[in-house]
């Protein structure tokens, strides 16, 4: 756990300021309340990208939360895919893998 302070120093190029606005802006959510925030490595990597995403992208903050958004439905899906991939892996898993090449070979192709 790290306060706001060290958050700050870890991502690099933001204020206090910054990472409260964000906070209320809810793209970030720390554990604790005001003046007593925790954040954990997920929460700076979260602020980094942000920083990132304002600073290189010059993402608004009117479109930052559906960049966040979609950013946040494509890491889930990942997540999901990296699920299933290791559920199709285990030995248990032969009949059904088999059957689910035999899907996807079904299944037309798309552009």
């Amino acid at each position: 756990m790290m306060t706001i302070e060290t958050l700050c120093v870890r991502v690099g190029n933001v204020t206090v300021a910054d990472i409260e606005r964000w906070i209320d802006s809810d793209w970030l959510r720390p554990e604790g309340a005001p003046g007593a925030y925790a954040f954990q490595d997920i929460d700076a990597a979260r602020a980094r990208l942000i920083a990132e995403l304002r600073s290189d992208l010059g993402v608004s903050d009117e479109g930052m939360p559906l960049v966040l958004s979609l950013l946040d439905q494509l890491y889930d899906a990942r997540r999901q895919m990296m699920r299933l991939r290791d559920a199709l892996e285990t030995p248990q898993a032969d009949d059904i893998r088999a059957r689910v090449r035999s899907l996807l070979a079904d299944l037309p192709s798309r552009p």
